[in-house]
């Protein structure tokens, strides 16, 4: 800036103005400096275009300058609202391995770079493009199963759940690392549940009671789990969600003689289609440290009033043995608002691990803890899940309706899957405890 301009200005103008028009200056020089290849093309790459680039869930790609440049200002909104990328866990509680939130100095960049006019900058400064695999993110799996044919969905109307059984086949006990279910047609798969049933199911959770989520038989007994579940868990898939990947020491273990459950929800979008998803499994080298399993902390005896805006339901797990956490994944429908999972300590210690205050159930996660959380024996798991099924709630189906359990979107579920070990040796130094 020349210095006699300077001198003026200074005489001109109060002295706090001024600062303002020199920062904003040099904000200025900032932002022209900041380009695509260089600065913005390594966060997109990083954070984004998992799922912005062709055939994936995202509206458009933007892998390249000329795909990203005419929606620069939408995206500058959408991250400055930290509406993009996709993250719903309240930041005060709990750190993630997945977590996909932008840093502020990521979302800086990106408003510096659509101020200083989106300049693409040197193309010797582009990093190089992503690889893909070609559908599996989990590498090459060992196993690929599919359903025997595809699934006919109509026009419009309700699908109910379907159920498809898919023998394994497997003559050994094999432990699975990885796992991912991969949507045959996107447009009708709204997601995927997959189950495992053994041959001789012994119909407990090691380690876990869960209370209160079943109406009691006249005895006053509560009915085993999987009188409502087709077996246990292996992987459920949705939109947002990423693939089952536990690691080298950690694995879920499937019998010999099991078979895969595909529990499969579709929606009509007006046109008749077909489906043909399938199902990926990467099994571990040797036998784990420790074996996961995913269980369903839930509350199916809720109603739900109509107009109610802010309707709580509890479900509780306690544990009977040393158990590890690994992921939590909430799950409800349209009338949700929030889910919380709170962990009561057996030395009463209480522990918020997830908030989710905004639920969106158009993005299914399952939250990977960043560590897992060494949890001893008589401690509790509480989940508390929020409906709004007021008018207040924009995707509301009808406000006017009392709503209970079930399994269509109009529907309710509300459902705190957690995967957990029971790990009574190594399990504190595993986790730092």
């Amino acid at each position: 800036m020349d210095r006699d301009y300077l001198s003026a200005l200074q005489r001109q103008v109060p002295v706090s103005v001024l600062g303002v028009l020199l920062i904003a200056g040099v904000a200025s020089a900032n932002s022209n400096n900041v380009t695509f290849n260089h600065d913005v093309a390594p966060i997109l790459y990083e954070k984004c275009v998992r799922c912005h680039r062709e055939g994936e869930i995202a509206p458009m790609p933007l892998l390249t300058y000329n795909e990203t440049r005419p929606w620069a200002r939408a995206i500058k909104q959408k991250v400055v609202s930290r509406e993009m990328p996709p993250w719903h866990a309240d930041p005060q509680y709990g750190e993630f391995q997945n977590d996909s939130q932008l840093t502020q100095s990521e979302i800086d960049t990106i408003v510096a770079w659509v101020d200083g006019g989106s300049p693409a900058g040197n193309a010797a400064d582009l990093p190089p493009m992503p690889v893909f695999s070609s559908g599996w993110t989990i590498g090459t799996p060992d196993v690929v199963f599919e359903m025997a044919e595809p699934f006919e969905v109509p026009a419009d109307g309700t699908v109910d759940y379907q159920h498809f059984i898919i023998p394994t086949n497997f003559t050994e006990d094999m432990w699975i690392e990885r796992a991912q279910a991969i949507f045959g047609n996107p447009s009708i798969v709204h997601h995927i549940v997959v189950y495992v049933r053994e041959p001789k199911p012994d119909n407990e959770y090691p380690g876990v009671l869960i209370k209160g989520s079943y109406r009691p038989a006249v005895d006053g007994s509560v009915p085993r789990q999987q009188r409502l579940l087709p077996g246990s868990v292996l992987i459920a898939t949705g939109v947002g969600s990423e693939p089952v990947q536990y690691g080298e020491e950690s694995a879920m273990l499937v019998k010999a003689g099991s078979e895969l459950i595909m529990q499969m929800h579709y929606t009509t979008n007006g046109t008749p289609d077909t489906d043909l998803s399938q199902i990926g499994l990467v099994f571990a080298k040797d036998e784990p440290r420790h074996q996961v399993r995913t269980i369903p902390v839930w509350n199916t005896r809720f109603m739900i009033p109509p107009g109610e805006s802010n309707y709580e339901v509890v479900s509780e797990a306690a544990f009977t043995e040393d158990v590890v956490l690994w992921t939590l994944f909430p799950h409800m429908h349209m009338r949700g608002k929030a889910f919380e999972y709170k962990l009561f300590y057996a030395d009463g210690r209480e522990e918020v691990l997830l908030s989710v205050p905004n639920y969106d159930f158009n993005w299914q996660r399952d939250y990977f803890l960043e560590e897992p959380i060494f949890v001893p024996k008589d401690s509790r798991l509480v989940c508390t899940a929020y409906f709004d099924n007021s008018t207040n709630n924009r995707v509301n189906p009808d406000p006017t309706a009392e709503v209970s359990w079930g399994e269509q979107t109009w529907e309710e579920m509300m459902i705190g899957f957690t995967t957990y070990s029971v790990d009574p040796s190594g399990a504190k130094e595993t986790t730092g405890q």
